[in-house]
């Protein structure tokens, strides 16, 4: 029975997970952004990460009281989380020059989702900043992985994955794809899945060995913020 309790656990934390950003929509799908965000670049969106947020953390006040869950929202272990982080930044801006010369070169690049105004890059960049990381890594890591690993399990793979960053780095993944019921359709990018679900991983880890939510925020920021002011840059002297 213990079993089957856990399975059902997991189901139910994996709906919240995926309930919380729909909300968010839901929520952001109620303003008009027009004489502010003619474009729709950034406000939609920002308004989408703030309410996911604002979902989860009634969730973690409950589990923290009832089950003793820490969420570690401090600074951890500092020594770990900025060598992590430096080592991140290093690793993932190599990536990036690499990934971006061969896709220009192969021609692949793909344009601005918006028209390059001035608002709408400061717009855009200023949300991957300041909400992107905080609110996803509060949610998919800092709610996620604590609490799979308080309700759930705490066991490992091995030394380099624990079961809870291997189901909340999943679950990312699986937030990456767009669902609608009215008629039934489910879009998404298989690369963009996988690269959620990598990124997931190493945010994750990184999360489980500072004891700290900050440094997979800064992580995941740098990562967004790098990669969209490339392709800006790019599309800007091309």
């Amino acid at each position: 029975m213990k079993y089957y309790s856990k399975i059902f656990m997991a189901l139910l934390l994996m709906l919240v997970l995926l309930i919380a950003p729909r909300i968010g929509s839901i929520v952001a799908g109620l303003f008009n952004y027009a004489s502010i965000d003619p474009d729709g670049a950034f406000l939609w969106i920002s308004v989408h990460h703030i309410v996911q947020a604002l979902v989860i953390v009634p969730v973690m006040l409950i589990l923290s009281s009832t089950f003793k869950i820490t969420f570690n929202l401090g600074f951890g272990d500092r020594s770990i989380g900025i060598k992590y982080l430096k080592r991140f930044v290093i690793v993932f801006s190599v990536y990036t020059i690499i990934a971006f010369l061969i896709t220009y070169i192969s021609g692949g690049l793909q344009p601005f989702a918006y028209p390059l105004t001035l608002r709408n890059i400061a717009g855009y960049l200023g949300f991957q900043l300041l909400l992107s990381g905080p609110s996803e890594e509060l949610v998919f890591r800092a709610f996620a992985i604590s609490a799979f690993a308080g309700l759930i399990t705490d066991k490992r793979i091995n030394k380099h994955l624990s079961v809870a960053v291997l189901f909340a780095s999943i679950i990312f993944g699986i937030a990456h794809i767009n669902f609608s019921f009215n008629p039934f359709v489910m879009t998404y990018s298989v690369f963009q899945v996988i690269y959620a679900v990598v990124l997931g991983y190493f945010y994750g880890d990184c999360y489980e060995k500072s004891k700290s939510v900050i440094y997979p925020m800064i992580m995941h920021s740098f990562t967004n913020v790098l990669m969209i002011g490339v392709t800006v840059i790019i599309s800007l002297v091309s």
